[in-house]
């Protein structure tokens, strides 16, 4: 099956029957039409149909090696750094569609898929590895155009830097046994987001001590003894006026609890392997890859969020005040920077030892040190230009029963009340709604913590050549 439409996605996850539990409830019936859900698969559903549209058709596919049928772009691998132009142009695609709110379009894990396809020699040969099986897996993946969420951290117990968790105490997931048909597992890891709206559930052990906690595998939504519980939803409701953002791009995240969950042989990558588990991620072009993809979205966000707030600054005409232009400024800097970054890691892509080519991931860290920083500050933007205005809001049923006054006494110097309202609506949910505060959490945390982050830049960014060239300025005669 090659590229499917959106509707066709839809079908295939209502048909799983995927277990979620929202507000302690279970949902049944189809999840595409349960309130939480809607919003979020049908922006989804579109992303699938881009891919449909003739004049995109070479943009966000490309000839299959295997099949010879049209397939995502997202899970091409990069044979040449015209690759990674064309991987480019397809992520910026998806993520104007949904303005970059969406973090996790098919994309992203399609990416992380391909990174770690590309990097399966690293497991020949090693206890316990089966390239095979995560080849095998990429390849239907691409094929059937298959969605997939993943979880790679582990419940916040106890944060301790060396903290291991007591054997006759099961809360992070683990291998508790092995049987003919697979590995099972019992545990919980966080924080799948699309939790239950995707096909797959992609699961790698990052780092540890523990060999029944070392594995990497996928399996299915639906897969018997495994939970989605989620978080309480952010969509603030149907209308797309009183919650424009919300009602469309709201993706729930959700805990994955694994209740004896059977893993298939054919599906387990690696399982008891401390190493591997430890350093696969970082051997494999994980990192590069897929902020090489995230880089794409957050520009597009960050272009949106400019939009926002220069609709704000002409509707209520504040651009001639010096501190205005400053903000505007400020994101400007930012979006300028990230795009020019997103080049640059591109110009600087390098072939890695199993033949494939790479962004330069130095360039794509910088990056990704910037917009957990920029975009908390983004949403301060907004507020203090804002101001009351974000206060005054109502809603669309209030216009509708309204007599006159609210759209007499809510127009701005350039639009009418309703129109005004309108746009500080959005502005509202992309930065004061549950929603919004979400988006700026996400944002902060999401290729992990900032300062861990900063570290891993520090001890490898290399600077030995600028200490020695200090040292051959101040040894010469």
């Amino acid at each position: 099956m090659p590229i499917r439409t959106g509707q066709q996605y839809i079908d295939r996850i209502d048909a799983l029957n995927t277990y979620i539990s929202l507000d302690g409830e279970i949902v049944t019936g189809k999840v595409s039409e349960h309130p939480a859900f809607k919003g979020v698969m049908q922006s989804q559903a579109k992303l699938f149909d881009l891919q449909h549209q003739q004049e995109l058709l070479e943009t966000m596919t490309y000839e299959s090696p295997t099949s010879k049928e049209r397939v995502g772009m997202s899970f091409l691998q990069v044979i040449t750094p015209e690759d990674l132009v064309k991987r480019r142009y397809a992520a910026q695609e998806w993520a104007l569609s949904s303005h970059g709110f969406m973090g996790r379009s098919p994309d992203y894990m399609n990416t992380t898929l391909m990174a770690l396809a590309s990097a399966s020699d690293f497991l020949k040969d090693k206890p316990n590895c089966f390239p095979e099986h995560l080849l095998q897996f990429y390849d239907d993946a691409r094929e059937h155009d298959l969605t997939m969420t993943h979880t790679f951290i582990e419940p916040q117990v106890n944060r301790k830097r060396y903290y291991i968790e007591d054997e006759e105490v099961t809360i992070a997931a683990k291998i508790v046994g092995k049987t003919s048909k697979g590995l099972v597992i019992k545990g919980a890891r966080l924080l799948a987001t699309q939790g239950g709206i995707t096909d797959e559930l992609l699961v790698l052990s990052t780092n540890g001590y523990d060999e029944w906690k070392a594995f990497g595998f996928s399996i299915p939504s639906n897969t018997a003894g495994l939970k989605f519980l989620c978080r309480q939803s952010f969509v603030g409701g149907d209308s797309t006026f009183d919650h424009p953002l919300s009602a469309r791009f709201e993706e729930m995240d959700a805990i994955v609890v694994f209740d004896d969950v059977i893993v298939p042989w054919e599906r387990v990558f690696y399982y008891e392997n401390v190493d591997v588990a430890n350093h696969f991620m970082n051997v494999s072009g994980f990192q590069a890859y897929t902020l090489h993809q995230v880089l794409s979205r957050q520009i597009a966000k960050t272009e949106f969020v400019l939009g926002v707030v220069q609709s704000i600054i002409d509707t209520i005409h504040i651009g001639d005040y010096q501190h205005v232009q400053q903000k505007v400024v400020d994101i400007i800097v930012t979006l300028e920077t990230m795009k020019a970054l997103l080049l640059k890691s591109e110009i600087e892509a390098q072939r890695d030892q199993f033949g494939f080519v790479r962004p330069d991931l130095a360039t794509l860290q910088v990056a990704i040190q910037i917009f957990p920083k920029v975009y908390p500050t983004f949403t301060e933007i907004i507020q203090l230009l804002g101001a009351s205005g974000l206060m005054s809001i109502p809603s669309a049923q209030a216009f509708a029963k309204d007599e006159g006054d609210l759209a007499h006494y809510l127009q701005s110097f350039q639009d009418g009340g309703e129109e005004r309202v309108q746009k500080f609506r959005l502005a509202w949910d992309l930065t004061m709604s549950s929603f919004g505060t979400r988006q700026t959490l996400y944002e902060r945390f999401f290729f992990g913590d900032p300062i861990r982050l900063s570290s891993i830049l520090y001890k490898s960014y290399d600077r030995g050549h600028l200490v020695k060239r200090v040292e051959d300025f101040l040894n010469r005669d």
